[in-house]
């Protein structure tokens, strides 16, 4: 440790540390533009000079090592003088557009400029102008010449997305920040560059003179979306959701967010919002009240179970749903006499599970791995929050390996970190691949290998060999190993790598609430049906609880196998399944419902509504509560959402990766059912933004 006096207060603070560090250790404010604690120093602003003793003039704070006995002023004349010339620097070419900018309100440069800039400008010359750009849907370039070239961006794109998509070029009063050959923004993290442009530069497109940030109201959510289970503020104006940016959360997202968190809530406003009860009678659909339309489920319900009995029924339902919603759903349908329930619509293997799946390690501690095999993902896209922490372990050294298809992963460079080795296989060759690693791990103790080997090939043998070695590492089977015909074998396999190289095994999770899914319960526990067997058809009366098994499941028939039901009740925020569909009952997103989600690595985190419902929704825990109570299920007195929670709550929640399954290394025809990232659920597939993007068009080409 290095102890230093800052303002007249001594402060010790690790060796190796800068001036920026100890000052925020002390609690002390020194203004900055370009210095982000998540990302790499620059010290190109300026703005943080301070004045050392014994310098020969004011040094720049962030790129400034501490020494022993170092004598430091933030507030002297000679650094207040020294900041205000910087400023008046910055400010010569800056627009005078403050009344309409987007980042009015909340701009770094307009906060700093009442403090330390001056009351006129001594600049006479013409202000010069950058013209805008056009990078995408999701970012706006319009006012470039806002820019005061931090290269905050920049440093984001390199260094926590992994693509450097943004660039200065040219020199002097020509620099400019731009793509590079007529690029596009396309990152999965892009709109975080929003968040930390110290300007009004880089703006939201979508939110682009929507309102100013004084109009709106703040209030804190929950992404429905990925297992991260990031933490949001959602920005409100006359009940309608304009906004949303992260809420800082060390453990879980940090300060960033998917662009899919960011910008899902088009869809909260989209015309497919689905506001009144409706029946179908004949070919036409009916707008009706909640009694009737509850009253018709129910009565429908009734006969079907008497003519058909209790088996005849079943509920399909999202695992982006909240817990109380799922545990409300699985109470209904065994209170009814059926264990037809389930929320693994994209699974080809339904064998039953000794505990819920989940990460086996903390979220945080994805970005301290030394060692790391990932199986049947496609992480940055279908986790780009844990893909950001991988990357930021693979920027300290750690190796990442991967046994994915050209699905996943189309080239090393597709997870936009540096990749130790890879097994690019079919899917149906997984099994084969992790057995070979689990082989060469046998030959390197010198013991015998769990199943047959086809060979311990130089990837096999690489991936043992960064598996045996260091002590934090981790075996994360990913979406398409979640959803493989041999899940179990690939999960047997890699508890015996585990066992053998003390790593640890987890499943990444498909949805925020995949985990919350399994706490409940909400999967057969005894002779029920599964979501494959459900959707092939066969049930008379079937619910379906934020889902759209056309689009969420992998049998691409199950709308019309659906159809052939007595009874199908669909109770979503969207006029979806009208094909299939019986009855249309009006429930609300996740912004018009308190609920709680679990993320991957088991942490429950509730929230609130932040506006009202639309038109007739009603959140879907009291539409199950009143369901159950006309069906006369008992059990189903809750008057909140703290009730029902306080309810699932006391169920175990017994978290295990184990498997007492046998290996199968025989080769499975097939491709797992995976869904692309904008294509997740209900809400990303609603939001015009996102499905103008490049990954969104690229999903729609190889369609």
């Amino acid at each position: 440790m290095v102890e230093i006096e800052l303002d007249g207060k001594k402060v010790e603070i690790a060796e190796g540390s800068m001036v920026m560090h100890a000052a925020e250790k002390a609690g002390t404010y020194i203004p900055h533009f370009c210095y982000h604690k998540k990302l790499s120093i620059a010290a190109n602003c300026r703005m943080c000079l301070v004045d050392v003793e014994k310098a020969p003039k004011p040094m720049p704070a962030c790129a400034t090592p501490v020494t022993q006995g170092m004598i430091v002023r933030t507030k002297s004349d000679k650094a207040i003088k020294a900041q205000k010339s910087v400023m008046e620097f910055l400010l010569i070419n800056h627009p005078l557009d403050c009344p309409i900018c987007d980042q009015g309100g909340e701009c770094q440069l307009q906060d700093l400029a009442v403090g330390y800039g001056g009351s006129a400008s001594r600049y006479d010359e013409e202000k010069r102008v950058v013209f805008h750009k056009d990078v995408g849907p999701l970012i706006s370039m319009q006012e470039m010449s806002r820019c005061i070239h931090c290269t905050r961006c920049v440093r984001f794109g390199q260094e926590v997305a992994g693509v450097m998509e943004l660039g200065m070029s040219h020199r002097g009063e020509h620099s400019e920040i731009e793509t590079f050959v007529g690029h596009s923004v396309d990152s999965e993290l892009s709109g975080n560059m929003i968040d930390i442009c110290p300007v009004g530069a880089l703006t939201s497109k979508p939110f682009r003179y929507s309102a100013r940030t004084w109009e709106l109201s703040r209030r804190k959510s929950v992404s429905p979306h990925d297992s991260t289970g990031a933490n949001l503020v959602v920005q409100v104006k006359n009940n309608q959701v304009l906004r949303v940016v992260p809420l800082e959360n060390e453990a879980v997202n940090e300060c960033w967010i998917a662009d899919r968190d960011r910008f899902s809530y088009e869809a909260l406003n989209s015309p497919d919002r689905l506001t009144q009860p409706m029946i179908k009678q004949g070919n036409a659909w009916q707008t009706v009240d909640w009694q009737t339309a509850l009253e018709y489920v129910a009565n429908g319900t009734k006969q079907i179970k008497h003519n058909h009995g209790a088996a005849a029924i079943g509920a399909l339902v999202s695992p982006h749903s909240t817990l109380e919603e799922l545990f409300l759903a699985t109470r209904l349908v065994r209170g009814l006499g059926s264990d037809n329930i389930d929320h693994r619509l994209r699974n080809a293997e339904f064998a039953p599970a000794s505990g819920v799946r989940y990460l086996g390690t903390s979220i945080a501690a994805l970005s301290t791995l030394q060692h790391v095999l990932v199986v049947g993902s496609n992480l940055r896209k279908d986790h780009p929050l844990f893909a950001q922490r991988v990357r930021q372990a693979a920027r300290r050294g750690a190796q990442v390996h991967v046994i994915a298809s050209a699905h996943e992963m189309t080239d090393t460079d597709a997870w936009a970190m540096k990749i130790a080795s890879s097994s690019l296989t079919p899917a149906a060759d997984w099994v084969q691949a992790l057995a070979d690693v689990a082989a060469a791990v046998a030959e390197q103790k010198g013991m015998a290998a769990p199943a047959a080997a086809a060979g311990v090939n130089a990837q096999a043998a690489a991936m043992a060999k960064s598996l045996l070695s260091g002590e934090r590492k981790a075996i994360l089977l990913g979406n398409a190993a979640a959803h493989h015909a041999q899940a179990s074998s690939l999960l047997a396999l890699a508890n015996w790598i585990a066992e053998h190289t003390g790593a640890t095994v987890g499943y990444l999770t498909e949805a925020a609430n995949t985990v919350g899914a399994q706490w409940v319960q909400a999967q057969p526990q005894a002779n029920g049906l599964n979501a494959a067997h459900m959707l092939a058809g066969g049930l008379k009366a079937v619910f379906l609880l934020n889902t759209e098994p056309g689009l969420d499941s992998a049998n691409a028939g199950a709308e019309q196998a659906l159809a052939g039901a007595d009874m199908v009740v669909t109770l979503s925020p969207f006029k979806t399944n009208l094909a299939c569909s019986d009855v249309l009952l009006p429930i609300a997103p996740f912004t018009e419902t308190s609920g709680t989600f679990v993320n991957a690595e088991g942490l429950a985190q509730s929230f609130h509504a932040v506006v009202k419902p639309q038109g007739e929704a009603r959140p879907a825990w009291k539409v199950l509560r009143v369901l159950a109570n006309l069906l006369g299920v008992e059990g189903f007195d809750f008057e909140t959402s703290q009730d029902v929670l306080k309810a699932a709550q006391s169920l175990p929640l017994n978290l295990s990766n184990k498997t007492q399954a046998a290996v199968d290394v025989s080769r499975t025809a097939g491709t797992p059912a995976t869904a692309s990232i904008y294509q997740l659920d209900g809400l990303v597939r609603r939001a015009s933004s996102l499905q103008l993007t490049a990954d969104a068009r690229a999903v729609e080409v190889l369609a």
